[in-house]
């Protein structure tokens, strides 16, 4: 187009977004589709996915049998969406791209959430370790099978760019062109950066209302932190016959659109002084150009620190994190001693595994299994191991 604006699905995106015709492409050659994007595929893909329908039963903060509204990672993963749609949109960056990354970012997290990640991350430690963003990339490009033509979900390169926000240097040698940038210390195209972002905006505000309504933290402790007590005071003041539940809706509304907006505009800022005209000069920039401003990043650090200390550390979910741990140890411990204990099309892989790396291969398919369970069928599976009473 004249205006060097393209389109991607119905809607134009600016020079500096993720651009079909520029992408990278995917792994195996597709013929491309008459109707969608290639992004478009993406997000769809990782929606049909069984990975990500598993999300539904993994944990956010808290246990699935706890209460039927706190947040799971499906519902997380689709709140990191909405968030980084809106920012995409007002950014014109591609939005459809945007919702893929968000909508798979934690495919390959373990049941029971971070204290699953780290049970299983010390039992791989003589095996290369753990880590749930290179374990959502090998969902997408290994575990997953659907097509008849691949493995994987076979998504584009700038997917899986963003699918993986963290990466080593030593485990980077070994994903190739995806590799690079932890390498050489580029940037990835700033759907990811965005989608990196909307992650930490989502958990740290949706926290907050799971953790209120679980009653481990309080109104008086929230109005410590300055975001909250600012909209807090706010909407105490405007309506102050407002029900409790519903004050905290608007609250924490009114937290989200603060951030999101600020967002929008220091992108729109760094973008701009940045000068970049492409995809190439965004991974080329000397960092992130997605960003919060200074003072909302410093009172967004405070909530998440908040969260940290009377959240996250409470005994109650000390508790549920310390039998996690456990179930995951042992589940794992117990699968990796006797193979023969995996279902078979599991222990087929570990045999093929070990065969070709040793133990490590082996290692890395009874990971594989534990990883991809739900919380609900990780406690199902301990027991049918360990309670002789339990039927196998």
């Amino acid at each position: 187009m004249s205006d060097g604006i393209a389109t991607a699905g119905v809607r134009a995106v600016a020079p500096y977004a993720a651009r079909r015709e520029t992408s990278r492409g995917r792994r195996y050659p597709e013929p491309v589709s008459e109707h969608r994007s290639e992004y478009q595929r993406d997000r769809d893909r990782v929606i049909h996915s069984n990975a990500f329908r598993r999300l539904v039963y993994k944990t956010q903060v808290f246990v699935n049998h706890e209460g039927d509204l706190y947040r799971t990672r499906v519902t997380h993963s689709m709140e990191v969406a909405q968030i980084a749609r809106s920012i995409a949109r007002a950014l014109r960056l591609d939005e459809d791209l945007t919702e893929a990354i968000s909508l798979a970012h934690d495919l390959g997290h373990t049941p029971f959430g971070h204290a699953g990640q780290d049970a299983l991350n010390e039992c791989m430690r003589e095996y290369g370790g753990f880590e749930h963003n290179l374990q959502s990339l090998r969902v997408v490009d290994e575990i997953e099978e659907r097509y008849a033509d691949f493995p994987g979900l076979n998504l584009t390169f700038e997917a899986r760019e963003g699918i993986l926000k963290h990466c080593s240097v030593n485990n980077a040698r070994s994903l190739g062109e995806l590799g690079l940038r932890f390498i050489e210390r580029r940037q990835p195209g700033l759907e990811a950066q965005l989608a990196n972002l909307a992650d930490e905006i989502a958990y740290n505000n949706h926290d907050v209302d799971d953790g209120l309504r679980a009653g481990l933290i309080e109104i008086e402790e929230l109005r410590e932190v300055r975001l909250f007590a600012r909209h807090h005071d706010a909407v105490r003041a405007a309506y102050p016959e407002l029900a409790a539940r519903r004050m905290v809706y608007e609250v924490i509304r009114r937290m989200i659109n603060e951030v999101v907006l600020d967002v929008i505009d220091t992108s729109e800022e760094r973008i701009a002084r940045a000068g970049v005209a492409s995809i190439d000069d965004v991974r080329a920039a000397e960092g992130p150009l997605i960003a919060q401003s200074a003072a909302v990043h410093a009172d967004h650090l405070a909530l998440k620190r908040f969260l940290g200390e009377r959240l996250y550390r409470h005994y109650r979910v000390l508790r549920m994190t310390a039998k996690a741990r456990r179930v995951l140890k042992e589940l794992f411990e117990a699968l990796f001693d006797d193979p023969r204990l995996l279902p078979e099309e599991y222990a087929d892989n570990a045999r093929a595994a070990e065969a070709e790396l040793g133990k490590a291969g082996r290692a890395r398919a009874v990971a594989d299994y534990v990883a991809g369970m739900t919380d609900r069928f990780a406690m199902l599976e301990h027991r049918r191991l360990f309670d002789p009473g339990e039927r196998t």
